[in-house]
């Protein structure tokens, strides 16, 4: 007589037990960083702007000359202090820098009528020109890196990075 296989244990009624799927093996836990918005930040923005400030920088300007050409290219007037909140540069370096855009013709400063101390900057009409130029050139650059996300993902996640900007700190 042939002996029943040993590999499913006897039910009572003689048939035999069902066989239990085998548990999936469990999943390490994903690193810390992998799911840390401040890393996550960083390296997109590390990744997304390598590239473009090469470019800015291939074109004869530091990457701070265009963050303030950018910061003006709207036609604002901005005080060195608010310049350099936006520029993400500390005053004292954004006021050298200021000044040497201010030799080169690219912007200009004037005072203020509210607070004779607060000095206001604006870009020349050659400023003008080239932030023109460098902004077509980083738009051109969002564009081919949000293309694989899709236009309305590229939507939503410049919503969500806008509403993180503006939280209050």
């Amino acid at each position: 007589m042939n002996s029943p296989a040993r590999s499913q244990p006897r039910r009572r009624d003689g048939g035999r037990a069902p066989v239990e799927p085998a548990a999936a093996p469990a999943q390490p836990p994903r690193p810390f960083l992998d799911d840390y918005l401040a890393f996550l930040l960083a390296q997109a923005s590390h990744r997304i702007s390598g590239g473009f400030h090469r470019e800015v920088e291939s074109a004869g300007l530091s990457v701070t000359e265009w963050r303030v050409l950018a910061c003006l290219s709207d036609g604002a007037h901005e005080t060195i202090g608010t310049l350099s909140a936006l520029a993400l540069v500390k005053q004292p370096t954004l006021s050298k820098v200021v000044q040497r855009m201010e030799r080169q013709g690219l912007v200009a400063r004037c005072g203020t009528t509210a607070d004779k101390r607060q000095t206001l900057v604006m870009l020349t009409d050659e400023g003008r020109a080239v932030a023109e130029r460098h902004v077509r050139r980083a738009l051109a650059h969002q564009a081919a890196v949000l293309k694989p996300l899709g236009a309305r993902n590229a939507r939503l996640l410049i919503t969500a990075l806008r509403r993180l900007v503006e939280l209050p700190r």
